[in-house]
């Protein structure tokens, strides 16, 4: 790591052979003193609703090192975002949801937390998921104190969503809904922070004004708040209107606050090289990565030196390189297995890489004949993924799998579609039969899912032999040059002039993000003036006239409008309709 994104030594230090702290008896701290005692992290996995669960967190963290006797964890990562009345009223939502503790290792399953014979499962557990945040919406300080008992022996803090800015956020009046209720938001902070044993956190969108802003964040850290995350976007920046996040808002806090105040910056974070440049031009403790992460989740993890790639990276001829979706994908389904479902993985060969199918004779011009690269059905090729042996299912059926679909209803099989189809998303709009497998595969159905990484794995290993045989041999890697070096060289990138900005041009952001669709890539969303200078985006005449009142509004506030107002996504309730929460159109609040 650089050392901008170096995490700082643990502030104490234990023996190894020392049995875990007891959570009842932790030594409650808070703020900047609090955030050293984890290691003071410098990247962060946002809390994403229903995205960020185990499995997903366990993925992202499996592509940084592991924290060492010397060295803290580089991660912290946070829960999807739950809703506290739920949370705390009903038990078969936190069993689906969150699951610290087990009978038995290995076997999913939340029982009674009261039980002493419990054993660390999944979620907090003191070995593979810390330091870990929980995250609920709430507007009632007693629900919210209700929800967080539950998680408090099993996360390191709990946070206030305070940055939820769809339609079912205002209905249910929570989110980013709350910013017109401070007191509200200070006797929820306020009791969390006088009654819970960890300390309370709170994520949230900046205002209006720069002064306005201010004085919401002070409100937030007086109530007793030890760390504030702070998204660089306003409440009605969502969908097509989505926009550039403003780190100078998140600037003027850094400059504004007392500097004890531990500050995360969330916005515009499309790439490892992105995170270095936000906490410069922010002066934040940790950037923290919601859809950057989501369809990439590399992002936190260092480009591979050149020579070391192995099979899971992949490097071009013009020095650009990243980790394979194949490679992920394969990862995230082991970590499914072996984790979710309490069983190995099955037999996998290596993945392919064109050297495997390299002839030991070359042609005459030295290049190497990838034209007789055996066919699919050649023996020469790797061997083959092994489907579940008998024995395997076996053991999946004695460790309580009773039928095909009985996890279909745990937090960690439900996202594991919406996630492919993030991960995914360049290749698939290539390769439509992967597309449409994966649309018909069922959560809690694993063989339909292991049928999606065949078929994922097949379109890599031909898209990797079609670039060779369009690139050919060349021997050397190319230096790469960066957008910026581009840019000062003069050459035009997109048929964009050479002094555009490359970070406030969406199509220059695909020239400095995009790989092939093999490669995990960020998705980089158009800006609204470019939408709309481009016809990609049309407003109705309530939309116009929708706009023009937001205009207003900013201009009266003395800032420059930009975008559209997006139509309000309406998701499904939950609890019989009892409560709404976002399942669709949001990733963080």
């Amino acid at each position: 790591m650089t050392s901008e994104l170096t995490p700082a030594a643990p502030a104490i230090q234990t023996d190894s052979h020392d049995p875990p702290p007891n959570p009842s008896k932790r030594i409650k701290l808070h703020g900047r003193a609090f955030y050293e005692s984890i290691g003071s992290p410098k990247m962060v996995l946002a809390p994403m609703v229903d995205q960020s669960e185990f499995a997903w967190r366990m993925l992202t963290r499996s592509f940084l090192p592991p924290p060492s006797s010397t060295s803290s964890p580089p991660l912290l990562a946070y829960t999807p975002m739950f809703h506290s009345r739920l949370f705390a009223d009903t038990p078969k939502y936190r069993e689906q949801h969150f699951q610290p503790l087990s009978l038995k290792p290995g076997i999913p399953g939340s029982p009674p937390q009261d039980s002493s014979e419990t054993t660390p499962h999944l979620d907090g557990n003191p070995s593979i998921d810390r330091p870990l945040f929980v995250q609920f919406c709430a507007n009632d300080p007693d629900e919210l104190l209700q929800a967080a008992q539950h998680v408090a022996p099993f996360c390191d803090a709990v946070d206030l969503n305070l940055g939820c800015p769809q339609g079912i956020a205002r209905r249910g009046h929570y989110g980013a809904f709350l910013q017109e209720d401070w007191a509200l938001i200070a006797r929820m902070i306020r009791t969390l922070h006088a009654s819970l044993d960890v300390p309370v956190t709170a994520k949230m969108r900046i205002l209006e004004t720069p002064e306005k802003t201010l004085a919401y964040a002070k409100t937030i850290l007086d109530a007793g708040a030890s760390v504030i995350t702070v998204h660089g976007r306003r409440r009605e920046q969502k969908g097509h209107n989505t926009g550039l996040a403003d780190w100078g808002a998140i600037r003027h806090l850094r400059e504004n606050l007392p500097r004890e105040t531990v500050i995360f910056a969330n916005g515009n974070v499309l790439g490892y090289e992105d995170l270095g440049t936000c906490l410069r031009e922010t002066g934040a403790d940790a950037v923290m990565s919601a859809e950057g992460n989501l369809h990439d989740p590399t992002i936190f993890a260092e480009e591979v030196p050149v020579g070391q790639e192995g099979r899971e990276y992949w490097r071009g001829r013009d020095g650009r390189g990243g980790w394979r979706v194949d490679a992920v994908l394969r990862r995230y389904m082991d970590i499914i297995y072996r984790y979710v479902l309490g069983v190995e993985p099955p037999t996998r060969g290596l993945l392919f890489v064109p050297a495997d199918y390299v002839p030991e004779a070359a042609t005459g011009n030295g290049k190497a004949d990838l034209d007789t690269a055996p066919a699919d059905d050649s023996p020469e090729r790797p061997a083959k993924r092994q489907k579940l042996s008998k024995k395997q299912k076996k053991e999946l059926s004695k460790k309580g799998e009773r039928k095909k679909f009985e996890n279909a209803n745990n937090a960690n099989m439900t996202a594991m579609q919406p996630h492919l189809f993030h991960l995914l998303r360049p290749l698939i709009t290539k390769h439509h039969n992967v597309r449409d497998a994966l649309a018909h595969s069922r959560a809690g159905d694993i063989e339909a899912y292991e049928n999606v990484l065949a078929l994922v794995e097949k379109a890599v290993k031909d898209g990797l032999l079609e670039y060779e045989r369009e690139q050919g041999e060349n021997g050397k890697v190319q230096e790469k040059k960066t957008i910026e070096e581009k840019v000062q060289a003069g050459e035009k990138i997109n048929g964009q002039p050479k002094d555009l900005n490359p970070y406030e041009s969406s199509l220059l952001a695909v020239e400095r993000c995009k790989r092939p669709w093999w490669i995990c890539q960020p998705y980089v969303r158009p800006l609204p003036n470019e939408a709309l200078e481009k016809g990609a985006m049309t407003l109705s005449k309530k939309e116009r006239m929708a706009l023009e009142k937001a205009e207003k509004e900013v201009k009266d506030a003395g800032l420059e409008p930009e975008g559209r107002i997006e139509r309000e996504d309406v998701g499904s309730g939950l609890g019989r309709g009892e409560v709404e929460v976002p399942r669709e159109g949001v990733v963080c609040g």
